[in-house]
């Protein structure tokens, strides 16, 4: 596997978050991580990100151990987070968020993968110079995507992208996100939005308070009659 998470714990404080948490994501595939709010879903992605401390366990990429590592080493190492609420630096534009996104690349590609960036994300060539803390949330959340793609990420971890969204403006992101995961990305999502989780994704896991307590391909998890109560109101 690609990416792999094994018997991971991780703690705020004294206060023990996730318990033994193992998951894996295949080179090119997308994977869901769904379940209740406060399940603990964000700190998984904190703690593969290098933000929230690991009590114990391993995150590994591509053979490399990434637990216990700065974030800035994770980045390089090609494992980029989408953070929930988008987190932009307001008082900057569109253009120099996205250049903030390459911050540890001295390679000459940057300009090239900002024209990638804007091809794929129209929208942002029309507001390039416009202040990213007066755009709207749906353009927001364009800025932030499109931010992570200029660390050329390999693996992708989108942190609730629907949140405080209009139904029509996820579709178009998640448009935007099959093109990414045709371009070769391997993404691994957390979203509340379970129908939409689970139509997207090819397989998910469910987190419920802290623990990993079911797994399997989408199309099951979305008849599982377990899943369809508890968060499809079925």
């Amino acid at each position: 596997m690609a990416f792999a998470v094994k018997n991971l714990s991780a703690s705020y404080g004294d206060t023990r978050v996730l318990w033994d948490v193992s998951l894996e994501v295949g080179e090119g595939e997308v994977v869901a991580l769904i379940g209740s709010n406060g399940a603990g879903k964000s700190t998984l992605l904190g703690a593969i990100s290098g933000l929230v401390h690991i009590d114990a366990g391993s995150v590994q990429y591509a053979g490399r151990e990434l637990a216990h590592q700065a974030p800035d080493q994770i980045v390089r190492a090609g494992v980029v987070q989408v953070p929930q609420g988008r987190r932009l630096f307001g008082s900057l534009t569109v253009r120099e968020n996205l250049l903030m996104g390459a911050y540890l690349r001295d390679d000459k590609e940057v300009k090239a993968d900002l024209e990638r960036a804007l091809e794929l994300l129209p929208r942002l060539r029309e507001r390039f110079e416009f202040l990213a803390g007066r755009l709207s949330g749906g353009e927001q959340q364009q800025v932030a995507i499109a931010r992570a793609l200029m660390a050329r990420p390999k693996v992708l971890l989108i942190d609730e992208m629907s949140l405080g969204l209009a139904p029509v403006l996820v579709d178009q992101l998640l448009v935007i996100m099959e093109q990414i995961h045709k371009s070769g990305v391997t993404i691994l999502m957390v979203e509340q939005d379970v129908q939409t989780a689970l139509e997207f994704a090819q397989r998910a896991y469910v987190l419920e308070t802290g623990r990993i307590i079911l797994s399997g391909p989408s199309a099951s998890l979305l008849n599982d009659p377990s899943v369809k109560k508890a968060y499809l109101g079925v």
